[in-house]
């Protein structure tokens, strides 16, 4: 079997260095690839908060309060501030639910669908890029290692969300 090279780990052992190593990749990767949809955000006075608010309610359109709390896992008063500001500044379109008049859905009004397609197309443009580089096999194991770092409970809830969109 030949030897790994320098930037290949060993699948057999992995040593601190190479855990630390993928650890501060992660916060890298993280912190360019959040930069740019940042500097638009803050153009708005909005946050990451906002820029998670705005992806998920236009990602799943008509998406309830509490299912987007369970999505991004942050307290109740929290999002209500966010999403009070993204309603307010007409991003984000509120209303009561047709079957369940206590549910509240959101959806994003036209201004929002421009604001997310400006913030995921710079990522979308990263990852792209990332993803040529690397090759199919290179994806396939990113997507595999990215789904390995979720809490078991939440990888499922994932992998089931993503083989339901594709």
């Amino acid at each position: 079997m030949p030897e790994p090279s320098r930037h290949q780990a060993n699948p057999l052992f992995l040593r601190e260095e190479e855990l630390r190593q993928g650890i501060e990749l992660l916060f890298y990767a993280y912190r360019d690839f959040t930069g740019e949809a940042d500097s638009i955000l803050a153009e708005l006075e909005f946050g990451r908060a906002h820029h998670r608010v705005v992806y998920f309610v236009g990602r799943y359109p008509d998406i309830t309060v509490s299912g987007l709390l369970k999505i991004l896992r942050i307290t109740k008063q929290s999002l209500s501030r966010v999403l009070r500001e993204l309603i307010d500044k007409g991003y984000i379109d509120q209303t009561t639910g047709a079957e369940d008049r206590r549910q509240r859905l959101l959806k994003l009004t036209d201004k929002g669908m421009a604001l997310e397609r400006d913030l995921t197309a710079a990522q979308a443009r990263r990852v792209a890029r990332a993803y040529r580089e690397a090759g199919a096999i290179a994806v396939e194991g990113f997507r595999k290692v990215l789904l390995g770092i979720l809490d078991e409970e939440n990888r499922r809830v994932v992998e089931r969300e993503l083989v339901r969109e594709s």
